[in-house]
């Protein structure tokens, strides 16, 4: 009984109408992006009830950044493959700035990593299937330290740039190449991270739920990551996309995406990217999880 209403909640139609006529504006749409619009509307109002009723700085910064990012990242990808581009060139270009800040790149290398922000979205565009170049693009990049004859600092210039390239520019490319359900794995991941969190804080009783996952962040525990995987599966099921694919993406890939930033910011011994993403941070810190969800849910889901 259960399974056939669990079935029936997930294939239930998600298609839904939004007609608007104010003054000269007429504005009339059928699709999942409108379900994705009240549903992110509805969540983000019951959090701010609950986030105001805290009175926890700390919650309200996250809460009131969430209601600004919403916007800026939903409408261009809402608007079409095009302007997705565009948010994902941006969104590289930032982030490459805070990584290049980070790993102490020098300028040719960090230009590299600009015109590869840059490029990646506009390939993921025109022409997808360049994105297999990534691997000759990564030994490519030692070739600036290689063409300077750089023995002494080439091999770690190297490295940064090319892991960088792959990380940051080659993953956010593939907002364009899953524009279809670009929003869907934004939000989910997003979800997951909150859901990973509180799976942190409630299950912390446990012993086996206290358990660091990695010794580079001692935040990271079995309990937030059996909190992702439950908070995954609720979320894609709400949004009526699920498979063993998907939930590997959205909640294995959020929670090493996030350790794998540990390990960047570690070895750079800083706390956080940057500080002007109230409540977060820099950019890399909001969407260190989504970094790795993007390209495995393309090639799992």
């Amino acid at each position: 009984m259960l399974v056939d209403e669990y079935l029936r909640l997930l294939h239930r139609n998600r298609n839904l109408p939004m007609h608007i006529d104010w003054g000269p504006l007429h504005f009339h749409i059928v699709g999942r992006s409108v379900f994705f619009f009240w549903v992110t509307l509805i969540i983000l109002a019951a959090a701010g009830i609950v986030v105001l009723a805290s009175r926890r700085r700390e919650l309200i910064e996250k809460w009131t950044t969430w209601v600004l990012i919403v916007p800026v990242v939903g409408i261009p990808i809402w608007w079409g493959r095009g302007l997705t581009t565009v948010l994902a060139a941006a969104l590289a270009v930032i982030a490459v700035v805070e990584y290049a800040r980070l790993t102490k790149l020098g300028r040719t290398d960090t230009a590299v990593l600009l015109g590869l922000a840059l490029l990646y979205p506009v390939a993921a565009l025109w022409r997808p299937q360049l994105l297999g170049l990534a691997a000759i693009v990564v030994l490519a990049c030692a070739l600036p330290a290689v063409l300077a004859g750089d023995a002494a600092e080439g091999g770690r210039r190297s490295a940064f740039t090319a892991f960088g390239s792959v990380w940051i520019c080659w993953s956010l490319a593939h907002l364009v190449v899953l524009w279809e359900n670009a929003f869907l794995v934004c939000f989910a991941a997003a979800a997951t991270d909150v859901a990973a969190w509180c799976g942190g804080k409630g299950l912390r009783r446990f012993a086996w739920a206290r358990r660091p996952l990695s010794p580079l962040s001692p935040n990271k525990t079995v309990g937030g990551l059996a909190g992702a995987v439950i908070g995954a599966f609720l979320v894609l099921t709400l949004l009526g996309t699920i498979s063993v694919g998907w939930l590997i993406a959205v909640a294995f890939g959020g929670v090493l995406g996030d350790l794998l930033e540990s390990m960047v910011k570690r070895q750079a011994q800083v706390k956080d990217v940057g500080d002007w993403l109230p409540g977060f941070g820099g950019l890399l810190d909001r969407i260190d999880s989504l970094l790795l969800v993007l390209p495995l849910a393309h090639l799992l889901a």
